[in-house]
């Protein structure tokens, strides 16, 4: 019974997602022009050969279209059923050598607890050093995952919730902006195209496609039934791993497919800064990008030191450490043709870990004086 009005409750979700598509609820004329926007940034970054040019090239255009006060939105709504097809494309990387794999995570999943708590602690001390911010908005602002989650939780403890979602969210923009050509530099190799293996809409039989939508939308009510963070996503990526491990298709989705979704989702991240001040922008993304480096830092000697302890490579180790997006760093491992279920697995460890953490190890802070309570 649970189960069925678990799916029920799925079904109704589906239900209001169609009727925020309405006119009246969907700022159609914003989002078309921050479309519009990212698809000049992504032919852009394509033309200077930059890395995941259709995603990084609308998340570069919308932010600067943000920060020039464009009239420009991406509501959240858009970019769920593309998360869906970048998780099924995810999925449809895994191989037979993931099962053979997972004993040897163990070590990397205890290096992440480690990874976790240095980031954690050394985020809160520079932004209460300084950014003058208030014990509780520094601690969930400082936290390595959950933008949504912490926002939640910062607010619910008396904790400045929009300074929260600015740092986290300039904190996802910078790494995910900086991460890749870091990588591209270390790795040697050019991540241009992350879809260039892809068939084309054309040359793809008709079928292909409708696998697509069948494992996007299994995937999602999967996600749901199982309360899975990131549901959209790592439901579909479920299903399209289970599609191709076991051999019922092989289907690849179409890059003009690919692009699209890596398009709205760079766009989506890009536009989270819309309607904001530029001075407020600003202000945050320097106190940012000072707290992104610390984390960069440490992501970098983890990985080093991970790297040479384990058979992973430092890039790989580098993806799955990142405190970037799940969607994004897992598009960058498959651009680089790294383990892709290694690095989405760590990100969604880490998020979960920093979801089920985060409020009793505040509690238990403030029993030692950290913040009031």
């Amino acid at each position: 019974m649970l189960r069925l009005q678990t799916v029920s409750s799925w079904f109704d979700d589906v239900g209001e997602g169609v009727k925020s598509l309405a006119p009246d609820r969907l700022p159609y004329g914003k989002l078309g022009l921050a479309l519009g926007l990212g698809l000049l940034g992504g032919f852009l970054f394509q033309w200077l050969r930059l890395p995941l040019p259709w995603m990084l090239g609308p998340m570069t255009a919308c932010t600067l279209g943000a920060v020039a006060q464009l009239p420009i939105a991406a509501p959240q709504v858009v970019r769920q059923p593309m998360s869906a097809i970048i998780g099924v494309l995810l999925g449809a990387t895994f191989g037979p050598s993931v099962f053979t794999q997972v004993g040897a995570w163990a070590a990397t999943i205890f290096g992440l607890v480690v990874f976790m708590l240095c980031c954690g602690m050394s985020s809160i001390w520079y932004l209460r050093k300084f950014g003058g911010i208030d014990a509780q908005t520094a601690y969930f602002a400082g936290m390595p995952g959950g933008l949504a989650e912490m926002v939640m939780l910062g607010e619910e403890r008396g904790a400045d919730e929009k300074a929260i979602a600015l740092i986290h969210g300039a904190r996802i923009l910078i790494v995910i902006m900086t991460l890749p050509f870091i990588i591209q530099w270390l790795a040697g190799v050019s991540i241009v195209r992350g879809a260039s293996a892809a068939p084309s809409i054309f040359t793809s039989p008709a079928v292909s496609e409708f696998l697509l939508l069948g494992c996007a939308l299994s995937g999602a009510l999967l996600g749901h039934v199982l309360q899975l963070p990131a549901r959209n996503l790592l439901g579909p990526m479920l299903v399209s791993g289970a599609v191709h491990l076991t051999g019922v298709s092989d289907f690849k989705p179409t890059f003009e497919v690919v692009n699209a979704a890596q398009l709205v989702i760079g766009t989506t991240v890009g536009c989270r800064f819309a309607g904001i001040a530029p001075g407020i922008i600003l202000a945050q993304m320097r106190l940012s990008l000072g707290a992104t480096a610390i984390l960069l830092m440490w992501t970098g000697v983890f990985a080093f030191v991970i790297s040479r302890l384990t058979t992973f490579d430092m890039t790989t180790v580098m993806l799955a450490y990142s405190p970037g997006g799940l969607a994004e760093m897992s598009l960058v491992a498959m651009a680089l043709q790294a383990e892709v279920a290694f690095v989405a697995a760590h990100h969604l460890i880490r998020v979960v870990l920093v979801m089920l953490m985060a409020a009793p190890v505040f509690a238990l802070l403030q029993r030692f004086g950290y913040a009031k309570p």
